[in-house]
């Protein structure tokens, strides 16, 4: 996904686009294929999108003091030399499903994950594209966002939603990923 200044549209579209994709692929499941998982060490399709929530929710402070008009870069956000790379490096690496990265504590999903999370996170879609409209009217290219995640990490806000967006496709095509597996429990239970 490339964005244009400012391309609330193109986000938009993205976010329905998802917000279908996992309705279409997940809506259907009961709690046991939800929380399923292939092995310990992988994530179910609830905690994939338990994730994504999680994750997406980590900025909305951001975009709230942006929407008010009250964000200002910080210090380190004005003078990082590496925003430009690092927002780069960090949208393609989420296009390109690069080597798996452990999850901060506070990101990582609980084992058992209510079944009405495909519900959950569609409504969640669509907060996520308020708060994205909200600040439709700030310079995506001149702020500079700090990773809620990596507190070191600073990329134009424009690199940030992409993220966002991109994060969102990798984490939905690893919840695809478990419906393939070996062992899925594909029959409904009553």
């Amino acid at each position: 996904m490339d964005l244009m200044a400012n391309d609330v549209e193109t986000i938009n579209a993205e976010l329905n686009r998802i917000a279908a994709d996992v309705r279409s692929s997940f809506g259907h499941m009961n709690s046991d294929q939800i929380n399923w998982r292939p092995s310990p060490d992988n994530w179910s399709v609830g905690q994939c999108l338990d994730h994504l929530i999680k994750s997406n929710e980590g900025f909305y402070g951001e975009f709230d003091k942006l929407a008010a008009g009250t964000r200002k870069n910080s210090f380190w956000e004005k003078f990082s030399p590496l925003s430009s790379f690092a927002g780069s490096f960090l949208v393609k690496s989420l296009k390109a499903d690069a080597k798996r990265v452990k999850t901060i504590p506070s990101m990582t999903p609980p084992s058992d994950i209510d079944a009405g999370i495909v519900e959950k996170f569609i409504r969640h879609q669509d907060e996520l594209a308020a708060k994205i409209n909200a600040i439709a009217g700030a310079d995506w290219e001149k702020t500079i966002v700090t990773s809620p995640f990596f507190g070191l990490m600073t990329y134009k806000l424009e690199h940030g939603l992409q993220a966002v967006v991109e994060h969102e496709k990798r984490h939905v095509r690893q919840a695809k990923r478990v419906l393939e597996t070996d062992g899925f429990p594909r029959q409904l239970s009553e």
